[in-house]
């Protein structure tokens, strides 16, 4: 199928325009298609994946930022299965976090975040009893405060008024607990510290994760550039449903059809569909929805964003034994392998993540580097004899929706006030926080809704799979 050639004229009985080739729109095509209806996905960049990509830097494949996944993601494990990808993205057999702390006052310490077979909540009752990042007063009020979430609605709306540090401080939560445990966890979740986290989504994230299940939590990521995952089999997948995927084009108008249903303008084109999923970022679907869709479609533009910062580094030797770990006393916040995914065969090629990075998404990479590299020497001691072949930065500016309190007000579902025009993306109203299960989810959400709409017998996927 060519990415390019696209056919105008009325819409065909059943037929969807899918705007937006990230994992919200590739799994609202393949729903729709796997109903029977014709689907056509456009995209505007020249591959597909959103937000959760590769590129190429001479040999290396690179992700543009470090991608993990959660057993209880049952949404993103179904996409991994539908597009083939289930065993390139496997999941640990058990949670285990290792976190070394080196600005501890005796000198380094690794403490590690382990669950057992046990129960909830008594998984973590033995990792959190050993945690020497906390004094042994400290991890008892853990304790209490995660009893505490336990007994909580997430879609509560009075907790999406509040934010999460507030509620910490309330359960007799440390300082030094929230930057130990919960903001280790709640920042590469939410994309946010505390302070700055909707109650509702920390609540939603924690009670999910450690307080549902004993392997809510075990973690999963690619072993292969996400590329091969989100680009390459998800683009086959498409193919094989009879999705028509079209590339580097951009849709610049949705409109009302005067016969009913809609059309979409794109370069030299105009598409007739039934159904129209919009599943591009929020300020651009602001700008795409025809009048009178929403209510206040001003609300879009107030749902915020936040950055996300990876670095680099690529090493003439190894220095990390294990596969990713985090850390505290550091401006570092998570550190992966990703030399075997990227292909690079002369040492090891580490990745940090730091999420909310508001305060360095802008720094010169001479800035970074000078603030990294003598970090990494602290935390590996490998490195401090190793020669560095190369470092550069990643930046996403608008990686994620920001999880501000209020924020839940602002998302809206995936019905629009006009019939078959839905919308999909991690920011409408999934629940979740802007992750690849949200994404999913949205999908799903969006693809049901339509299916409902035109009358075409279908079953949540979630439910198939039960």
């Amino acid at each position: 199928m060519s990415d390019d050639v696209l056919t105008p004229g009325r819409a065909a009985p059943g037929s969807a325009v899918v705007v937006g080739g990230g994992l919200a729109g590739i799994t609202a095509a393949l729903r729709l298609a796997d109903a029977g209806l014709r689907v056509t996905l456009l995209e505007g960049r020249p591959r597909l994946g959103g937000l959760a990509f590769s590129f190429k830097r001479g040999d290396l494949t690179v992700d543009n930022g470090q991608h993990v996944y959660l057993r209880c993601c049952t949404a993103y494990r179904w996409f991994l299965d539908r597009v083939g990808g289930t065993n390139l993205a496997p999941l640990q057999p058990r949670l285990d976090v290792p976190v070394l702390d080196v600005a501890h006052p005796r000198g380094p310490r690794l403490g590690r975040l382990r669950r057992t077979a046990l129960p909830v909540p008594f998984h973590l009752g033995a990792s959190l009893a050993r945690y020497p990042h906390l004094s042994l007063a400290e991890r008892a009020a853990v304790g209490r405060a995660a009893l505490a979430l336990q007994r909580l609605d997430p879609a509560d709306p009075a907790l999406d008024g509040i934010d999460f540090a507030t509620w910490l401080t309330h359960r007799g939560q440390s300082k030094r607990a929230v930057e130990a445990l919960w903001d280790l966890i709640g920042v590469a979740t939410l994309n946010a510290v505390a302070p700055h986290s909707s109650m509702a989504l920390a609540a939603m994230v924690f009670k999910t994760a450690l307080l549902t299940d004993p392997g809510a939590a075990d973690i999963g990521w690619a072993h292969v550039p996400l590329g091969e995952l989100h680009h390459t089999r998800a683009r086959a997948a498409l193919d094989a449903a009879g999705v028509r995927t079209a590339l580097r084009t951009r849709a610049g108008a949705i409109l009302p059809a005067p016969d009913g249903g809609w059309t979409v303008d794109v370069p030299g084109e105009r598409l007739a569909a039934d159904t129209v999923v919009l599943a591009v970022p929020q300020r651009e679907a602001h700008d795409l929805l025809p009048p009178g869709a929403l209510d206040d479609p001003g609300k879009l533009l107030d749902i915020g964003t936040a950055p996300i910062l990876n670095v680099h580094v690529l090493y003439d030797r190894t220095v990390l034994r294990r596969p990713f770990f985090a850390a505290l006393g550091t401006p570092v916040q998570w550190v992966f392998d990703r030399t075997d995914a990227s292909g690079y065969t002369d040492g090891q090629y580490l990745a940090l993540s730091q999420s909310a990075a508001e305060a360095e998404i802008d720094e010169p990479v001479s800035v970074l580097r000078e603030r990294y590299l003598p970090e990494l020497e602290r935390l590996l001691p490998a490195a401090r004899g190793a020669k560095v072949r190369d470092f550069f930065v990643t930046r996403e500016r608008t990686a994620t929706f920001a999880p501000a309190p209020g924020v839940g007000r602002l998302r809206p579902g995936a019905r629009t006030r006009a019939p078959g025009l839905l919308l999909a993306g991690a920011w409408t109203a999934t629940g979740w926080p802007a992750t690849m299960e949200g994404a999913v989810r949205s999908g799903f959400t969006a693809a049901d809704a339509a299916l409902t709409a035109l009358g075409r017998p279908h079953a949540h996927p979630l439910e198939e799979a039960a």
